[in-house]
């Protein structure tokens, strides 16, 4: 039976193959983000591969008013109602430095607006009695770093409100997947220095559903993360203080 999913930030690389790899089992899609006609060209896409339907939606993080419109398309629909959330700024953290004022579009970006939108999300999700929500994380919130620490505490506090939404929507039905990509080939990512390993945005979307189909709770990708942050977060504060990473 075909699912119906909303795709927040729909026209990022990771969202962008996910939305084509839920289009090719049939599945619907709705894809929301703030430029709608590339949006509109990716739907054509996803109909063609085989999307049970494919429309593009408005969406901003920063503006609760375009979420209703997005959860009332999707509640038209009958059947299991999912969600993945691909919405995040990054600014450089040199720019914070120089300017501040960006942390708040930065923690709206990546956590408080996406965590207003899963709260009216919720309570269809618990209706239904089925539903699972995709929340994109990063490793850079497993530990503040000096490259982006404000990101990381904006990540980080995602993670720990999809614990949260996990525990709430288990108990009716549904399920949380908190996923934590490293270096993945996006446009976030172009650019920036020292990066390595660096995934295609097939394998994490590949990864999704794995941890969807298996109900994990958290997982790393690509799956060596998981150990490179272990080990991260083991180094005494006393000498990660000193560290350039």
């Amino acid at each position: 039976m075909s699912e119906t999913w909303i795709l927040l930030g729909a026209t990022s690389s990771m969202a962008r193959a996910l939305a084509r790899a839920l289009a090719a089992r049939g599945d619907a899609v709705l894809l929301a983000g703030r430029d709608t006609d590339d949006l509109q060209r990716l739907a054509a896409d996803c109909s063609v591969r085989g999307a049970k339907w494919a429309e593009a939606i408005a969406f901003d993080a920063r503006d609760p008013g375009s979420f209703t419109a997005i959860l009332d398309r999707a509640g038209a629909e009958d059947g299991v109602l999912n969600a993945a959330v691909f919405v995040g700024s990054m600014p450089d953290q040199s720019a914070i430095d120089a300017d501040p004022a960006l942390i708040e579009g930065t923690v709206t970006d990546s956590f408080t607006g996406p965590a207003r939108f899963l709260q009216m999300l919720a309570p269809m999700i618990e209706s239904r009695g089925a539903g699972c929500v995709v929340g994109i994380g990063s490793v850079a919130g497993d530990r503040g770093r000096i490259g982006n620490y404000v990101y990381g505490a904006a990540k980080a506090g995602f993670h720990t409100y999809l614990s949260g939404l996990r525990n709430r929507l288990t108990r009716a039905g549904g399920h949380v997947v908190t996923v934590k990509p490293g270096f993945v080939d996006t446009a976030m990512t172009w650019g920036i220095e020292g990066m390595f390993l660096v995934a295609p945005p097939e394998k994490v979307a590949a990864d999704i559903l794995k941890a969807v189909a298996k109900r994990r709770n958290v997982i790393y990708t690509p799956f060596f993360w998981r150990y490179i942050m272990l080990i991260i977060r083991s180094i005494p504060e006393p000498i990660f203080k000193k560290m350039s990473i």
